[in-house]
């Protein structure tokens, strides 16, 4: 399989113990940040790490072992600002920069995550 026709999540090297580790960084990244942190104050964070793992091998392109809510649903009751979406977005793309993923390949995984901002985005 060539480059082009291979997921994000085999070109990331196709493992769920690499999207696991760059999940625990980008959530230190997330917990770390005042504007985000409280939005996170009861949240079990073993089990929303591994819900985040399971979203993001399935969003890349990998096996869908995601069992979760439903983007609208699972964040409705944060009312997420548009300056919050777009800070978890910037801790993402330092997250994937310090993993060293080539740009081509952060740029479609935030093209990916922005389109998901209606329904992370309190009306």
């Amino acid at each position: 399989m060539n480059t082009h026709q291979q997921s994000l999540f085999g070109r990331l090297g196709g493992k769920k113990e690499t999207i696991e580790a760059l999940v625990e960084a980008f959530y230190q990244r997330v917990l770390a940040d005042d504007t985000l942190k409280g939005l996170f104050v009861n949240t079990d964070m073993v089990r929303q790490k591994r819900h985040m793992t399971a979203f993001l091998v399935f969003a890349l392109g990998g096996p869908n072992e995601y069992k979760g809510k439903g983007m609208r649903e699972a964040h409705a009751h944060l009312n997420i600002t548009e300056a919050q979406f777009a800070s978890v977005a910037g801790h993402l793309v330092d997250t994937l920069k310090s993993f060293d993923v080539q740009e081509e390949y952060i740029n479609a995984i935030i093209e990916k995550v922005a389109s998901l901002k209606p329904e992370v985005v309190a009306d």
